[in-house]
């Protein structure tokens, strides 16, 4: 073994997470500490202990039964979840690299994360902490309608959404303050938040040092409104919006304190500018580092094990394409009778995946607690500009076929 042994925190789910650990083993020995015994991951980790994640005396004693075995380079995951954990583990295993653990609190708990960009002048909305529903509303009324709520400390849309007016208010506070039970202990309660208006993008970002270079700009498709569910992704190695929002990024990251890794910070680009919704210490979700490297040939999952172990990542792009990810969803709610993607060319199809079967339960209700619940499946493409990936994404997009036995209800 020529790398260093790198020990990952959480594997997460295979169809949006499995290419990080694939990526990653490639190159890298790896050791996994994982809340549940070993599947898939198995051809692709040296030696593994399973630990309840949400637990850091827990996860501290699976790495060290671990490095009793095995030395140990560096601390990594790609869950928001654990960040906190990796970032402790990383500086009780004898100074791994990493983020300091307050850098890493400040951006998970999105309450941190606001007075840190006011105090930094970092374009942001306006937020208020809150801990009622009379707050809530005292809260928007300053900031205006529509507002958004959201849970101080979750990820993944979960328990995210847009109030217009008063009369919308309870219902949504129910959603957001529901979505804040499960949120852990990085962050409590709920913000009240000025609604950004425009388009939604997600700037990734390679830190090495404290010196931040912009990989790619992710452009989104959010929808479901009043949930903000991202339903699309779109990469360009060549995008003008480049130049815009880096400087943005690179200086929310600056504001909390972030000096390391690959980050993921998602902006509204509003009639006044770029602004911070958030930012992610770690790698984007839906299949983002992928699109990355279908466009620029850059694995942001090799730089992010390169930093984890001390060394310097490889940021130099070999192409110039386009790629992106579409998600399929349910046309109505019941029960799945058919999922099938009819024959067509594949010829730009990269990776095509369903997250339902036949028999499953159709919702088109986001849950408060996993809201991309309603997913059906997913498709990535790649082209040679941005536009024809949009259209290669769209005509694999109607070829998929989900079909739908409305559930019958029983009168009471």
């Amino acid at each position: 073994m020529s790398h260093p042994m790198l020990l990952v925190i959480g594997s997460g789910p295979r169809p949006m997470r499995g290419y990080l650990l694939e990526q990653t083993a490639a190159h890298y020995p790896l050791l996994l500490i994982n809340d549940e015994p070993l599947t898939w991951q198995n051809p692709y980790v040296v030696d593994h202990e399973v630990a309840d994640l949400s637990d850091p005396i827990a996860v501290n004693t699976a790495a060290a039964y671990l490095a009793v075995r095995w030395p140990i380079a560096g601390v990594l995951t790609w869950d928001e979840y654990h960040l906190t954990t990796a970032a402790r583990l990383a500086h009780s295993l004898g100074g791994r690299p990493g983020n300091t653990l307050a850098a890493v609190a400040a951006a998970r708990d999105k309450a941190t994360s606001r007075q840190r960009f006011a105090a930094a002048d970092v374009p942001s909305a306006a937020s208020t902490w809150v801990h009622s529903l009379d707050a809530a509303a005292s809260a928007a009324e300053r900031v205006g309608y529509p507002a958004v709520l959201k849970p101080a400390a979750h990820a993944g849309s979960i328990g995210v959404i847009r109030v217009d007016t008063i009369t919308d208010l309870p219902a949504a506070w129910a959603i957001a303050s529901a979505g804040a039970t499960h949120q852990g202990p990085d962050g409590q309660g709920v913000l009240v938040e000025e609604y950004l208006d425009g388009p939604e993008v997600s700037v990734e970002t390679v830190t090495h040092r404290g010196v931040t270079s912009t990989v790619a700009v992710t452009r989104k498709s959010v929808g479901f409104a009043p949930y903000f569910l991202e339903t699309a992704h779109s990469v360009s190695a060549v995008d003008p919006l480049l130049l815009k929002v880096a400087p943005v990024a690179a200086s929310a990251l600056e504001a909390l304190g972030i000096t390391h890794g690959v980050s993921h910070t998602e902006l509204r680009l509003t009639q006044d500018g770029p602004k911070v919704i958030e930012v992610n210490a770690r790698q984007g979700g839906d299949l983002i580092g992928e699109l990355v490297r279908l466009a620029t040939g850059i694995s942001l999952p090799m730089a992010a094990a390169a930093l984890a172990c001390g060394e310097i990542p490889n940021l130099r792009p070999t192409r110039q394409r386009s790629a992106a990810i579409g998600m399929i969803y349910p046309p109505a709610e019941g029960i799945i009778t058919r999922r099938d993607l009819r024959p067509g060319s594949d010829r730009h199809l990269e990776h095509f995946q369903w997250l339902c079967d036949v028999g499953d339960t159709a919702t088109l209700t986001p849950s408060s607690t996993t809201p991309n619940n309603i997913r059906a499946g997913f498709a990535v493409v790649s082209g040679d500009s941005a536009h024809d990936a949009q259209q290669h994404l769209a005509e694999v997009l109607a070829r998929a076929d989900v079909q739908v036995t409305p559930a019958v209800s029983r009168a009471a």
